[in-house]
């Protein structure tokens, strides 16, 4: 394919079009689209690096079964029968999906009506539950549907943004960027509601670091105040919501009380609650921070309740709005993707809605009551009560709860199968292993935060034999004998049906309603334009929802629901004193199976760390670059830590986009518990007790080139590694608590690491005087790999990017000298310093030298100088700490 192609971002739920530029040798050019609505042009630094993505050296190309090759014939021929046979001995709640927001609608679509209206189990859940499900349930029984009442308009147009439990800066950057303009250009007022000091905090105007779990109260004694002062709007409640007076008497909340409960002080506290009494235009923006919880449905209900108590929604400027973590968690909710949840936001509670949708699949026997939701999904694989799954797009050994049960699940369940497009730790665990196409060749439709539904245009083919996932679905669905109900040819086949039944019987009682587009043609829906839902036919489409009332409950009115602060289900203890909070960096996306190894991505953050307190670091004797051992109910890492002044004291924070694949800390989430919110069943993912303590390390090492480290659980092998991609090849941090082993066993190490122990010269340097042991893999005269170890502290190590560029070159005596040089005292060493704007690689020393030599005072003036800020913009709020703190270089 050449030309350009208009598609759409596979990273967060913002939904960002993008323009790719394809030239006769493959793509030259990925750029933001400046006509799409969601983001005009911008990209931040994920979409910025697209291109760099698209290497397909690490894709799976071929069908595997039971870890050989296969055609595409007899694997899908396996899964059919070994599903079929299973349903047939055990029942339909025997088998299970387990999706992803990666998915398009359409895949979605296809997987969801395959469960739920044809093998006739509930049992279709998605990633989307660890991510949305709180704000689904909490919608749900405010509004009666699923239903983001605003628009990203809002976000230029509001005079109070509120900000909770999200650092918007790192996590949805382009948004970010809008309210920043708005910001400026209006004089936006902005709270954040965090209790970390996040990127996001740069443009706040109040910081509230409240205790992690204590939203509700938060909330509750926000609609209290407002009760008290008389800023309820009475007669719009009196037309438009019922159950005030039950709410008020849940949250019989004084400030005092707040205070008390979120560790805020009272003079913030009323500093916000009476910003938001005498704002008209006041928006609240709430994310991750408050859906991982076990009160998450009561925290967006808490939210929704100041809303509703003062008629701010569906009007500009203001409303509640929930922000999503993947591209398509909104179209996964809109055809039912959760296991509580029918297509077309229909209803398990609701008989007639499974009537409805059973006639329209002309089902053979529909389910008729909800699935497991995620953790008691894995619980009942572990368990035997599941025993056939199939995984779609997720990478659930690494980013569930509990990740050593989830891996326990996958080890005894007797048939699992991955749909995916690259190796991970999951398909490890698969019988079947299904290559998919994945975001440069899928084709299809996406929603974002906003209800906004893009395409997702290809823009080349598949590698090797990696099909669509609707294809692998409705080959499956064939082959259990269901071909006449799955015969779709091409994704509008599967959309257009998807938008008949969001339609069916529908009347404007079901808020999402597609039916305009039930009929488009081929060539419209390929030139399909974004836009909102609803899109029913012959009416306008969507923007915002309930202005002027309209709920979809059975009255026409909203409900107020009360709620009552309840602490995080897992509280500290003496074994356990710290409070683990786990989340997103800026430049990494999930767990890493595409940002991973784009170099400019990892140049940012390139290692997973801990963050702790001044003060806690000192009570544990612990220094920025050390190692400590964290521990749960649940597990352990070894991690780095690094001290910041942005942690609340007594609190710790991990990012959780590791895996084994990346380094021996393996993926956070094995700390993480299961508890879980009551009502939508997503899990607390913020608020883990856990134990910190150093760990002494006896040796330090860089690898560059070779096979690596492999995989370790926990404390593992005695050493930590971390795999940190070079332009052109892999390299890693390596760090040992454990002494090196003795002469003949560290032969034999080296050689594992070094890798291809048979088919190599190699080159040895061992100068006791100055702890330096060093060794080359010479392959073809050249360069393979190259290892270097110190066990004193007092020495340097070789960089790895000094190491990295002899790779491939000759091993002559330049190089030899080069890599086997007396180690110089660590004492001259410069410390390094990471990058800070990916897009033009431009280090944190560059910019200090910007500020400390040429005076440079504002983010402005040093993306003048460096260009450093002045591409997707994801920088500027570390750039403008920078200046802030007043750091310079010394």
């Amino acid at each position: 394919m050449t030309g350009a192609v208009k598609t759409t971002c596979p990273y967060c739920g913002v939904g960002c079009g993008v323009i790719v530029e394809n030239g006769a040798a493959g793509v030259r050019q990925v750029r933001g689209d400046p006509d799409h609505p969601a983001n005009f042009g911008r990209l931040c630094s994920k979409g910025s690096a697209l291109a760099e993505t698209l290497d397909d050296s690490a894709r799976l190309l071929k069908p595997r079964v039971h870890g050989g090759d296969a055609d595409w014939d007899p694997a899908l021929d396996l899964v059919a029968r070994r599903f079929a046979e299973t349903i047939a001995a055990h029942g339909p709640d025997s088998v299970a999906f387990y999706g992803s927001g990666q998915l398009l609608t359409e895949d979605y679509y296809v997987a969801n009506k395959l469960m739920k209206g044809f093998i006739g189990s509930g049992n279709m859940d998605t990633n989307s539950r660890l991510c949305m499900a709180s704000t689904v349930a909490g919608h749900t029984r405010a509004f009666g549907a699923d239903v983001v009442p605003g628009t990203y308009e809002d976000w230029e147009e509001t005079d109070l943004a509120v900000l909770v439990g999200g650092n918007t800066a790192w996590c949805h950057p382009i948004l970010f960027q809008r309210l920043k303009q708005a910001k400026a250009e209006r004089g936006a007022f902005v709270v954040v509601i965090d209790p970390r000091r996040t990127a996001t905090c740069e443009i706040a105007d109040l910081h509230l670091a409240l205790k992690p779990g204590s939203d509700v109260a938060l909330f509750n004694g926000l609609l209290t105040f407002l009760a008290v002062e008389g800023k309820l709007n009475l007669s719009w409640i009196a037309d438009h919501a019922t159950g005030l007076d039950a709410a008020l008497a849940a949250t019989e909340t004084s400030v005092a009380e707040v205070a008390a409960i979120t560790g805020l002080s009272e003079a913030d506290l009323l500093t916000f609650y009476r910003r938001f009494a005498d704002t008209e235009r006041a928006m609240t923006v709430f994310s991750q921070g408050v859906n991982q919880s076990s009160s998450g449905t009561d925290k967006v209900n808490a939210i929704i309740n100041c809303h509703l108590a003062t008629g701010r929604i569906g009007r500009p400027g203001m409303g509640p709005f929930s922000v999503t973590g993947q591209p398509n968690a909104m179209g996964g909710r809109e055809v039912g993707g959760l296991a509580n949840q029918l297509a077309a936001h229909m209803r398990f509670e609701n008989a007639e809605d499974i009537d409805r949708v059973g006639r329209f699949w002309r089902s053979p026997g529909m389910a008729r009551k909800p699935g497991l939701k995620a953790v008691d999904l894995f619980d009942a694989v572990l368990d035997g009560r599941v025993k056939a799954l199939w995984i779609m797009a997720t990478n659930p050994a690494d980013s569930m709860p509990n990740a050593g049960l989830v891996r326990r699940a996958l080890e005894a369940c007797p048939f699992v199968v991955v749909s995916d497009c690259w190796e991970t730790d999951t398909t490890a665990f698969a019988d079947v292993v299904l290559p998919a196409a994945t975001w440069s060749e899928k084709d299809g439709t996406v929603t974002n935060s906003e209800r906004r539904i893009t395409r997702q245009r290809p823009f080349r083919a598949p590698p090797g034999e990696a099909r669509p996932d609707w294809w692998i679905l409705k080959e499956v669905a064939g082959r259990m004998g269901w071909a006449d109900r799955f015969a779709y040819g091409r994704p509008v086949d599967v959309f257009r049906e998807h938008a008949a039944l969001s339609a069916f019987e529908n009347g404007g009682n079901r808020a999402f309603d597609i039916g305009g587009l039930a009929t488009v043609s081929d060539a419209e829906y390929d030139a399909l334009a974004p836009q909102h839902w609803p899109v029913r036919a012959g009416r306008p489409a969507g923007g915002r929802l309930f202005g002027k009332g309209g709920f979809f409950t059975p009255d026409g009115k909203a409900r107020f629901v009360a709620t009552q602060f309840a602490p995080p289900a897992d509280g500290a203890e003496r074994r356990f004193p710290y409070i683990l909070n786990t989340g997103r960096i800026r430049d990494q996306w999930h767990t890493m199976t595409r940002t991973g190894l784009a170099p400019r991505l990892m140049a940012h953050q390139d290692e997973p760390w801990l963050d702790l307190h001044p003060a806690d670091a000192a009570k544990l004797s612990v220094a920025s670059g050390d190692l400590v051992r964290v521990r749960s109910r649940h597990g352990a890492a070894i991690l780095r830590a690094r001290v910041s002044d942005a942690q609340r004291r007594g609190e710790i924070f991990a990012p959780m986009h590791w895996t084994d694949r990346f380094g021996s800390t393996g993926p956070v989430d094995r700390l993480t518990g299961p508890a879980r919110d009551p009502i939508s069943g997503q899990p607390e993912l913020k608020a883990t007790p856990a134990s910190v303590a150093p760990v002494a390390t006896l040796w330090r090492g860089i690898l560059a080139g070779g096979a690596g480290p492999g995989p370790v659980e926990g404390d593992g092998d005695g050493f930590y590694h971390a795999r940190i991609p070079l332009d052109g090849s892999p390299s890693w941090e390596l760090r040992g608590w454990h002494p090196l082993p003795d002469e003949l066993a560290l032969d034999d190490w080296v050689a594992g690491l070094l890798g291809q122990r048979d088919c190599y010269e190699r080159a040895a340097s061992i100068d006791p005087e100055h702890s330096s042991f060093r060794f080359a893999r010479i392959v073809d005269g050249r360069l393979a790999a190259f290892l270097a170890l110190c066990t004193s502290p007092r020495f340097q190590l070789p960089t790895r990017a000094e190491t990295a560029e002899w790779l491939g070159r000759p091993f002559d005596e330049d190089a030899r000298a080069a890599l086997f040089a007396t180690p110089a005292p660590v004492e001259d060493q410069q410390p390094a310093r990471r990058t800070v704007c990916s897009c033009f690689k431009i280090s944190r020393d560059a910019i200090e030298g910007a500020i400390a030599k040429d005076g440079h005072r504002t983010a402005a003036a040093i993306g003048k100088a460096l260009k450093a800020g002045t591409n997707c913009g994801s920088c500027i709020p570390e750039i403008e700490e920078i200046l802030r703190c007043g750091l310079v270089a010394t």
